[in-house]
């Protein structure tokens, strides 16, 4: 069952194994992809055609007498695939097989091209999986050569041997490519298995059409559901459904993954209520390259001098109360924070002693990555970092003097978490043991587009 198994998740490569609707993803498989199969598909198929030939009577003599038939080998030299519009997938291949012909004390070797031919019907699974199944499969014979060196068998003989083999092999290797494609469903099943985004955090994809399938290429509308501690992050109901345009991404790659403004959307919101975007900067009284302590404080608040004569550290607090805002624009993606600061010192009885606080606005440069199944972003600070004054308890504040302090000490932690916590990434449609290799992120107005090939590792 082993290498049925591994063909099986090799021409899942065919098939669109995530998509879009809301949050939206397009997966779209194009030609690139088949003929990566048709090269990577020999050997597991050889393989699996390898089927047992049950022994030839012969009632030409006085008596029976029964001839053991054995497989020695199988080669594909050639597979061709090709997409069947509004259906699925065609799979021609050339295969030659050689028998070995025990007759007695005597055996020979018989070689026998065959043909094979199926077609592969792709639907939507009722449990958000594609489902593949064999619409039609056939299989012609060539003539039977004996191969050079081989003892001669008598014509008589030789033709209702192949008629035999011919027999046997027409219902078997159908079925041994019909085993392939079952196998395949099951590993379907995958597509909508939950895939780790955090600690607590996982994202799901499941198929919400029919595929759409043409003479180029195979796509899928996915659903991307974004979960925390087990609950989905559901975002307002005016989404609007998610189009992948025709004419995107590289020219000839395997692959073209479409996501949507909402997928951005969606996960920027479970970072959001996880709280995993909120950050804490501690000052050290040591140091001297952070001037985060109330002595460098009071310099500009008289207020924090006179209340504390004696350098204490101070902590600023970062809580992200609005939802952070992706901008997906031609060529550029952008990340716009604001979060609320409470600046603060230890007070004697372990608690916080507010000093001030401040409304942020900070935008920031998304520049976006594939590491092989995931998609990863890192950031950098655009224009200056806005402060506001919102609260204070340390009398007035000169923004422009503490915006120099506050605004320095604040830009690097936070770059230096989003950019960890953004390096993790978020997971992308896939199967087992496949992967995207040399792929190239594209930003457009509203969505972003990654196009690449990709790899099949056992």
């Amino acid at each position: 069952m082993a290498q049925p198994c591994r063909l099986g998740l090799l021409l899942a490569l065919l098939l669109p194994v995530v998509g879009a609707s809301m949050p939206g993803t397009v997966v779209r498989l194009n030609e690139a992809a088949l003929s990566y199969v048709s090269e990577i598909g020999k050997a597991p198929l050889q393989r699996a055609l390898q089927v047992t030939v049950p022994d030839f009577l012969d009632w030409s003599g006085e008596r029976l007498q029964p001839t053991r038939i054995q497989i020695l080998n199988v080669h594909v030299p050639h597979i061709h695939l090709k997409f069947i519009a509004g259906f699925g997938v065609r799979l021609s291949a050339a295969a030659n097989f050689t028998f070995k012909v025990f007759r007695g004390p005597e055996h020979l070797e018989l070689l026998l091209p065959v043909v094979l031919q199926a077609d592969v019907h792709v639907a939507q699974g009722s449990i958000g999986t594609p489902v593949v199944s064999i619409s039609t499969c056939f299989s012609l014979f060539d003539n039977a050569i004996v191969l050079d060196g081989s003892n001669s068998m008598a014509p008589a003989l030789l033709v209702p041997l192949q008629q035999h083999i011919n027999a046997v092999l027409r219902d078997k290797l159908c079925l041994s490519i019909a085993s392939l494609v079952q196998d395949l469903n099951v590993h379907m099943g995958t597509v909508i298995g939950l895939t780790p985004v955090g600690p607590e955090s996982q994202i799901r994809y499941s198929v919400v059409n029919v595929p759409n399938i043409t003479n180029d290429y195979i796509s899928l509308d996915l659903n991307a559901v974004l979960f925390l501690l087990g609950k989905p992050i559901v975002l307002p109901l005016d989404v609007t459904p998610f189009v992948l345009p025709e004419h995107v991404g590289t020219i000839g790659a395997m692959a073209t993954v479409g996501l949507s403004q909402d997928l951005f959307d969606s996960a920027l919101l479970l970072l959001q209520k996880a709280g995993a975007l909120n950050l804490d900067i501690t000052g050290q009284l040591k140091s001297d390259d952070n001037p985060l302590n109330t002595s460098m404080l009071g310099q500009l608040i008289p207020e924090v001098a006179r209340q504390f004569p004696e350098p204490m550290p101070v902590v600023l607090k970062a809580r992200l109360g609005a939802t952070p805002v992706a901008m997906l624009r031609t060529n550029n993606a952008t990340l716009r924070l604001q979060p609320f600061v409470e600046v603060l010192v230890p007070a004697s009885n372990s608690a916080f002693q507010s000093l001030f606080s401040l409304d942020v606005v900070v935008t920031l440069s998304l520049q976006l990555s594939v590491s092989k199944v995931k998609l990863q972003a890192t950031t950098s600070v655009l224009g200056d970092v806005q402060l506001t004054v919102a609260s204070s308890n340390v009398g007035f504040i000169d923004t422009d003097q503490v915006h120099a302090l506050v605004g320095t000490v604040f830009e690097k932690p936070l770059l230096d978490h989003l950019n960890a916590l953004l390096g993790i990434g978020i997971g992308l449609p896939s199967v087992v043991n496949l992967q995207y290799v040399t792929p190239e992120v594209s930003v457009y107005e509203g969505y972003v587009v990654i196009s690449g090939g990709l790899l099949y590792q056992r």
